[in-house]
């Protein structure tokens, strides 16, 4: 069986969208396969949503930027809207539900194209409710950054949600993923080995947060 997960992550500066996928596009070249990791700032300075794009595949990967998402996560009020278009009805939508409340799905927004013809901005109405995509396979809530708070640390809550995108896109295994992490935050884990155990610990229960969503649904 072919391996192939297309993954949107979207939120606001600090909340570390891009370290997530890195370390996802890190994972994927420790398997063995294509790995390709697009960031997309937009206009991030002047305080827009952070969007990371990820493919990875077990054959060529033919373009750098894609429609729809196998996964697609929301950090944010504001992420949500932002990645509504890269979701379709294969898409597994996960959201951090102690950071945004979601009322259900209305009629889909209208659609502006933004300069890059290649992305699709929702028209931003004052006071629009947070509203979760009209077409989607499956929807996950995770609520990570209470989990860090509440049993690891606040500046972990990424990892919880790194965690929950290796359950839901299948495509890269737990100690890929481990490995990936050594290598990005190793110089930090040689001085304060606790560190370690945290980051390990919050992306198990990313994971365990995931797989216990969809035997409920």
């Amino acid at each position: 069986m072919k391996k192939i997960a297309k993954i949107v992550i979207a939120g606001e500066g600090g909340q570390g969208v891009q370290s997530i996928a890195d370390i996802l596009a890190e994972a994927g070249n420790e398997e063995g396969l294509e790995a390709l990791y697009i960031p997309n700032f937009g206009i991030e300075q002047r305080g827009g949503v952070s969007v990371a794009f990820v493919q990875i595949a077990d054959n060529l990967i033919g373009s750098p930027k894609f429609e729809k998402g196998d996964v697609v996560v929301a950090l944010s009020d504001r992420a949500v809207n932002r990645v509504k278009c890269h979701v379709g009805m294969n898409t597994t939508f996960i959201y951090d539900n102690s950071l945004i409340e979601v009322t259900e799905a209305q009629p889909t927004e209208d659609i502006e194209k933004s300069e890059n013809e290649e992305e699709c901005m929702p028209v931003e109405k004052k006071d629009q409710p947070v509203v979760l995509p009209e077409r989607v396979g499956k929807v996950i809530a995770v609520p990570a950054t209470a989990i860090a708070k509440k049993d690891l640390h606040p500046r972990v809550f990424n990892v919880v949600i790194l965690g929950a995108v290796v359950e839901a896109a299948r495509v890269v295994s737990d100690k890929s993923i481990k490995n990936a992490i050594e290598n990005k935050l190793g110089k930090k884990f040689d001085k304060n080995p606790e560190l370690r155990e945290l980051n390990f610990k919050a992306l198990q229960m990313g994971i365990d947060a995931v797989k216990e969503a969809l035997v409920r649904s």
